[in-house]
């Protein structure tokens, strides 16, 4: 590009914002007397009535918006409202009878009657900003495997509900978990996203879905897209809990767990009468030209009901902050569908059955453009459900829960180094996962609540790789990622037992055995071998076996009725996976995996102190945590700048797994909201964690920088006579510091600076208006200042200024 068109392209940039920045102050005022003259007309109409407190009685039950709060929320105390009798209908032969009439002439002391005051809306309703105790996880299939409110868990936990999914226009899961405090969302490339949880991923973070594991034993190390594959519009709300949870979940949980909790078909509208409802979704974003469809029907008949819902997604190459332009090689499409059908078999016990589908496209490795094209194509997970489940029950066992579950995960790769080669490389992997999981709780009245039971899940993998001559058509097989003959078996049990100690502390404690056995043919390499990489692979038979008991304990102590000191201690437990174990892969940022022999799990014990706030105005909870990590699995470099074994004339680093030694993780996270008048909240987070590896005295690979949130939401109350939902505006800006704590192997990433990475503030605005009682608008501005921007270690830049739109129709 010539210097004239850098420099008219600068000035139509500088002219773009200005004039955004204009929209956005017009809006902004526009906003504030749309919330005031909203704030006015409903003091006039009012909010009383039976309806409404239906309304607000169903949100207090901790499902706000209307929906349904989850798998274990379906029958409740109220359950036998399904055979209420509907009342004797009126005799059409019996003749109606007028009423005797006296008239009593008007008495002085006699005053008519004054209309009742219209009720005002008070700190203490959780209609519009739930409190920690509003906020509950709720039953055997939530991340805590049990019933408890946010203000009562000794841990640090966090519940983003429906309608802060809504609010955020959340077309992918970067977008639905973004910024939550503790929390760093890494994407390689778009259409991939990897959680960071206290400063670990990958692997050691668990992702679940209902309550159901995600994560299997073909996980890459560090970062991977794992968690991308999921359709916002199918979820209820995201459950996160901080920490080691190995006990409750055995291996993989030493970050801490994130549970999705699906839709379902609302058991409340369908208590007394069959109903049908629907939802279309469309959301529209400028930085991409990227547009996000769902459909979504839902309906109870009788005692069943159902929720299904298909979407489809379609993005374009990014429009980067600053000068930087469009980002090439970050486009894909992705397809998704799903059902889930509840069937209530008697007041206290249902059937779920549920089924997943969801397959992206085209989705680049942008961090590999331009020295080479690769793409994933497909990414594809599917799941398959079926649990039994009761509540509430006589005798010995109060509630139960058996699930049943098949899920799949196919990876295909397209490669071709360089851009101009005629070589396509090939590869493709399919692991199936069959999983059975058993649950009971008992009362044990004065003595506690205990949770106890055991689980299992199976890896079978199957992989392949080919290299497709284009000028000839010659294909020659290669080395697979994975071993075609690979298994995985996990199986557990647990127990935990949760206690009142005195009439202000709470004791929540547990253990568990995990043994888990790996199996597969390995392509053994020989670092050492003075003609490697140009030997051939040596077949090797492997079957490792790892076991581990695990415990925890919690303690909860109410200093007052709003106020709660909480801590814990708790170990977490990690065993190799096959990734780690048995890969021949080039799917790293750095160079080649290859597979290792003798690692050893990772173990840990974390450590942390709390307070949590529940007031009628101020909410929050802050933490302090330390996580002693011993036996950390690294890459640590074999091969420099020699032959790839599959390419000898592509001259790549080779890399191995190893136990490299122990390491600290630490750091504090606090986040909370003020309430400025019922309708109005100031509201923020900020958390620093610090990794260091001791061993080699440098930092852990890629813990996160700083970084903090600082906004302003007003949300309306609920007018039933107009809307299905509440308006909002939400202005709030996004801070991140700098990160240069680099380790060896964050300075070989392609993905951050040299000198680490800078960091910036966004400013970001929200707001979302109800048309009558069936249409949504919502509008979102990201990024309004168009800064240039990267989330630490990601291979895609932050999007510049970002308009988007958002239409829902709901019946």
């Amino acid at each position: 590009m010539s210097e004239g068109r850098k420099r008219a392209w600068a000035i139509r940039r500088r002219v773009a914002s200005r004039i955004s920045l204009c929209v956005v102050c017009c809006v902004a005022l526009t906003a504030a007397g749309w919330c005031h003259a909203a704030d006015l007309e409903f003091s006039a109409l009012g909010s009383s009535g039976p309806l409404a407190r239906y309304v607000e009685t169903s949100q207090q039950n901790g499902q706000p918006g209307g929906g349904q709060s989850g798998n274990d929320a379906l029958p409740g105390d109220d359950s036998s409202a399904l055979d209420a009798p509907q009342g004797d209908a009126p005799s059409s032969e019996a003749e109606p009878e007028l009423p005797s009439v006296t008239v009593t002439p008007p008495s002085e002391d006699v005053l008519p009657p004054t209309p009742s005051p219209t009720p005002e809306i008070s700190f203490d309703s959780p209609l519009l900003f739930p409190g920690l105790s509003d906020q509950r996880f709720e039953g055997l299939s939530g991340a805590l495997r049990g019933t408890r409110s946010i203000f009562d868990d000794p841990r640090e936990v966090t519940i983003i509900d429906r309608q802060q999914l809504t609010e955020r226009n959340a077309r992918d899961m970067v977008e639905a978990l973004e910024r939550e405090v503790g929390v760093l969302v890494q994407r390689t490339g778009r259409g991939q996203a990897s959680p960071f949880v206290r400063g670990l991923t990958g692997p050691e973070t668990l992702i679940l879905v209902d309550g159901v594991r995600v994560n299997n034993s073909t996980f890459r190390f560090g970062p991977n897209q794992y968690f991308a594959l999921f359709d916002p519009g199918m979820i209820e709300r995201i459950e996160v809990v901080r920490g080691p949870q190995s006990v409750l979940w055995g291996s993989d949980a030493i970050g801490g767990v994130i549970n999705i909790v699906t839709r379902g078909a609302d058991r409340r509208f369908g208590r007394w009468n069959d109903y049908f409802g629907g939802e279309f979704i469309e959301y529209f974003g400028t930085a991409d030209a990227g547009s996000y469809s769902r459909l979504n029907v839902e309906g109870w008949v009788g005692r069943g009901g159902v929720f299904a819902g298909a979407s489809y997604l379609d993005v374009n190459n990014l429009d980067r902050g600053g000068e930087l332009g469009r980002q090439p090689f970050t486009d894909y499409r992705q397809n998704a569908g799903d059902v889930r059908f509840d069937y209530l078999l008697d007041d206290n016990q249902w059937v779920t059955v549920s089924l997943q589908h969801l397959e992206q496209n085209g989705v680049p490795r942008s961090d590999k453009f331009p020295k080479e094209f690769r793409r994933f194509d497909p990414q594809q997970r599917d799941l398959a459900y079926i649990r039994w489940q009761g509540v509430n029950l006589d005798g010995v066992i109060d509630s139960f829960m058996f699930t049943a579950s098949f899920g799949r995960q196919k990876e295909r790769t397209d490669r071709r180094k360089p851009l101009t080669s005629t070589n396509l490389d090939d590869s493709q992997f399919d692991v199936e996962t069959t999983g059975l999981t058993f649950l009971l709780g008992t009362d044990l009245g004065g003595l506690g609540y205990v949770t106890y039971g055991v689980d299992w899940y199976y890896d079978d993998v199957d992989a392949s790789a080919v290299r497709i001559d284009e000028t000839t058509g010659t294909v020659t097989t290669r080395t697979p990622q994975f071993p075609p003959d690979a298994i995985y078996e996990r199986v557990g049990a647990f127990l935990q037992w949760d206690v009142a100690v005195t009439d202000r502390l709470t004791a929540i404690s547990g253990f568990r055995y995990t043994n888990i056995d790996a199996g597969a043919t390995v392509s053994l390499f020989d670092p050492n071998d003075p003609a490697f990489p140009n030997v051939m692979p040596t077949p090797t038979s492997i079957a490792p076996n790892f076991q581990d008991w695990t415990g925890t304990v919690g303690l909860t102590y109410a200093v007052a009725s709003d106020v709660h000191l909480v801590g814990s201690v708790s170990e977490g437990f990690r065993a190799p996976l096959l990734d780690e174990l048995t890969s021949v892969s080039s799917n790293v940022n750095e160079g080649v995996d290859l597979p290792t022999l003798g690692l050893r799990p990772e173990r840990s014990i974390n450590y942390e102190v709390g307070i949590k706030l529940d007031g009628r105005r101020l909410r929050g909870q802050a933490f302090y945590f330390w996580t002693n990590l011993d036996g950390l699995i690294d890459r640590v470099l074999v091969g420099t700048d020699i032959g790839d074994p599959n390419d000898p004339n592509d001259d790549v680093d080779f890399f191995q797994r190893r136990n490299v030694g122990d390491a600290i993780i630490n750091g504090y996270e606090m986040a909370g909201e003020y309430l400025l008048t019922p309708t109005w909240s100031a509201y923020g987070n900020f958390w620093y964690t610090y990794g260091k590896n001791r061993t080699a005295n440098e930092p852990i690979s890629r813990i996160p920088p700083a970084q903090g949130v600082l906004g302003l939401r007003w949300r309306e109350p609920v007018d039933l006579g107009r809307t299905t939902g509440r308006n909002w505006f939400d202005i709030y800006a996004w801070m991140v510091r700098r990160q240069d704590r680099l380790s060896a192997r964050d300075i070989r990433d392609s993905r951050i600076p040299v000198d680490g990475t800078p960091g910036y503030t966004t400013i970001n605005l929200r707001m979302g208006r109800y048309l009558g009682r069936n249409q949504l608008v919502s509008l979102g501005l990201e990024n309004i200042f168009d800064k240039a921007y990267r989330v630490h270690g990601s291979g895609v830049d932050g999007p510049g200024i970002t308009a988007t739109f958002g239409w829902q129709l709901r019946r």
